[in-house]
């Protein structure tokens, strides 16, 4: 090799680790961009939707005689109009004798149920006063596994504690306080503690996408959401009625497993019914004539193999309006009109 050679080796060598330095330094500073950039974002939602959170006091009386004082809890909420009205969960203003929501400012109001919804665990509050800081509803229906979510909330009673994970699960269930099942649940790793149920969980763009509701207190970074769209449904319904109208039958059920036999002769979809447990003489399946053992396989030719098909059938159809049910009858196939009723907070099914 000429010197010549030999030098230009050299000196494309030193360029080429140079070059890699550089390299290195570039990948490093756009990492930091990155990561600045990510708090900026943060920073923007948090200061955009903070003033809107509120922490909920609530003084509840107890049941216990010997008990002088009101018992007392906390929890989270958010404003959703800018007169007042207050998005929370259930579980936070049942059986409230007072509220008092506090702002981030310090500013307290005393505020007045406007409606719950145990089955879905959503509540409206409302405060007197107008003008105030809200928060945007987005869509949760847009939302994909990965995506980044923040929650905002008073935990352990500190005020406007932030929180940042990703939605890690879509379309989860869980049970409400009454049995129901509550679908499309929102599962995301936003750390959350006493105190954050019914604060908001909102995306990237400050856009309210759930309403954190419930914790595992075993399984540590897991969080569950009512999503957006749902909230969406339940809180106009609170706001105009006070209450969310969902038909019920007057009966108790439980699943059970048919025989093959039975299957194959009624050409059946599912291999499991509900089983009448219990009729109340007074409500629509007693009045209509349904009685126990009777084994539910449909409603309105949909199948019906678990309590959360009627469940989730009972809660789309309109109340008042008769129904066909088919049941197996000692294995003979049936179909009995009922026509459901309005249900209670206490109705099962």
């Amino acid at each position: 090799m000429s010197e010549q050679s030999k030098g230009e080796s050299e000196t494309g060598s030193k360029l080429g680790q140079e070059g890699h330095r550089c390299h290195v330094r570039e990948a490093k500073f756009s990492d930091v961009e990155l990561l600045d950039a990510y708090s900026r974002a943060v920073e923007t939602v948090v200061e955009a939707v903070a003033p809107a959170v509120v922490s909920i006091v609530v003084r509840i009386k107890s049941r216990d005689e010997r008990q002088a004082f009101p018992m007392g809890g906390t929890g989270s909420g958010v404003v959703i109009a800018p007169d007042g009205y207050v998005l929370t969960n259930s579980h936070v203003v049942s059986g409230a004798e007072s509220m008092e929501v506090k702002f981030r400012d310090g500013v307290t109001h005393h505020a007045t149920l406007v409606g719950e919804d145990p089955p879905t665990d959503l509540a409206v509050i409302r405060v007197n006063a107008s003008g105030l800081p809200y928060a945007t509803v987005g869509d949760s229906g847009s939302l994909k596994v990965g995506q980044l979510v923040i929650a905002i909330g008073n935990p352990l009673g500190f005020d406007s504690t932030v929180s940042i994970g990703v939605i890690s699960a879509l379309g989860r269930a869980l049970r409400s306080r009454d049995g129901r099942l509550i679908e499309n649940i929102i599962q995301h790793t936003a750390p959350l503690n006493p105190g954050n149920s019914g604060g908001p969980l909102v995306n990237s763009r400050g856009h309210l996408v759930g309403i954190n509701t419930a914790i595992i207190a075993m399984a540590q970074g897991i969080g569950f959401a009512i999503p957006s769209n749902t909230a969406n449904l339940v809180v106009s319904q609170l706001i105009i009625q006070g209450r969310v109208r969902r038909g019920h039958l007057g009966l108790v059920g439980g699943i059970r497993r048919l025989d093959r036999r039975l299957v194959r002769l009624h050409n059946l979809a599912h291999e499991y019914a509900v089983e009448i447990i219990r009729v109340y003489a007074d409500g629509p399946a007693g009045l209509a004539g349904m009685r126990e053992g009777d084994l539910i396989i449909g409603i309105a030719d949909q199948p019906v193999a678990t309590l959360d098909d009627l469940h989730r059938f009972l809660t789309e159809w309109p109340v008042g309006q008769p129904v066909k049910i088919t049941v197996l009858r000692r294995a003979a196939k049936e179909e009995i009109e009922v026509i459901p009723s309005e249900a209670s907070y206490e109705s099962r099914n």
